[in-house]
């Protein structure tokens, strides 16, 4: 049975006369009535009582031609989804963020793509930056969002955003009196990220802590953003965060402490080198403008 079988069927099926339904398909009648037989061999089913009067669809041929209508719209839904793939506007997508960076941007991101490419199936990581440097080279990501440094042959980067410090501390339980000073937080205890988790960023703590004149007492570790904040909000401890977060975490009991502007960490989208994604060059003009 070949595709053209049932597009002559749905015709003849539509029309309930080979000489219309030839015209239509712009073949000569014999021909037509020909491909309709096989079909009925085929398949072992007679779809259509015929007379020189009129034509009929058998009790059989009415399901058939109903299911044969639902699986042509199907086939074409595929078609439609295997050319948007061809084009690289569906598929899967993935982005790997750190979750530093995660906010209501990124959150709109979604929602762009999503509009822009409704076939995309989108799937978003948190990764830390050197796993997301490896998953770049490898093309197992498509865009990420890293903390610089980033060096590597095989990766493109733009910066996204500069980012100063703040340390970020819950103002009802620090014995802090004076907050002006993240020196004055010298006698605290300290929640960083783990340092195997993202060693560049923990150096740059303690590096800033350094500039100040003390070494932090590091008690607690996380590798993700949002369970320093927490631990933070319940008065075990302070951290030194990027500034940006103050946007998406906004609680009564937490206050945030700028530190000095010649602290900045900047904020990358990375794509594997060679990739020409039109997904890509729309999530990083969104993300720029």
């Amino acid at each position: 049975m070949e595709l053209r079988h049932l597009r002559y069927f749905l015709v003849v099926a539509n029309e309930l006369n080979f000489t219309r339904a030839s015209e239509k398909l712009f073949i000569s009648q014999p021909p037509l009535s020909r491909q309709i037989k096989e079909l009925e061999n085929e398949i072992g089913v007679k779809l259509f009582n015929r007379n020189s009067k009129k034509v009929e669809l058998t009790e059989a041929g009415k399901f058939f031609r109903k299911e044969v209508v639902n699986q042509l719209q199907n086939l074409e839904s595929v078609i439609l989804k295997t050319k948007k793939i061809s084009e690289n506007i569906s598929g899967e997508y993935r982005i790997g963020y750190i979750s530093s960076t995660f906010s209501d941007t990124i959150t709109k991101l979604i929602q762009f793509l999503t509009k822009k490419y409704p076939y995309l199936n989108i799937k978003l990581y948190e990764v830390s930056t050197v796993k997301q440097i490896l998953a770049l080279e490898q093309s197992k990501l498509d865009l990420g969002i890293v903390r610089a440094p980033l060096v590597s042959t095989k990766i493109n980067s733009k910066l996204w955003f500069k980012d100063s410090y703040s340390l970020v501390f819950n103002k009802n339980k620090t014995k802090v009196k004076e907050i002006d000073d993240i020196s004055k937080f010298r006698n605290e205890l300290f929640v960083f990220f783990n340092k195997d988790y993202a060693p560049i960023y923990y150096n740059s703590l303690i590096e800033i802590c350094s500039k100040y004149g003390f070494v932090p007492n590091i008690v607690h570790e996380s590798n993700n953003i949002n369970s320093i904040i927490q631990l933070v909000r319940n008065g075990l401890g302070v951290s030194i965060v990027p500034t940006s977060l103050k946007k998406s975490h906004i609680y009564p009991e937490l206050s945030f402490l700028d530190l000095d502007n010649n602290f900045l960490t900047n904020v990358l989208l990375a794509t594997p080198k060679n990739d020409k994604s039109q997904i890509t060059d729309s999530a990083i003009s969104f993300l720029l403008a």
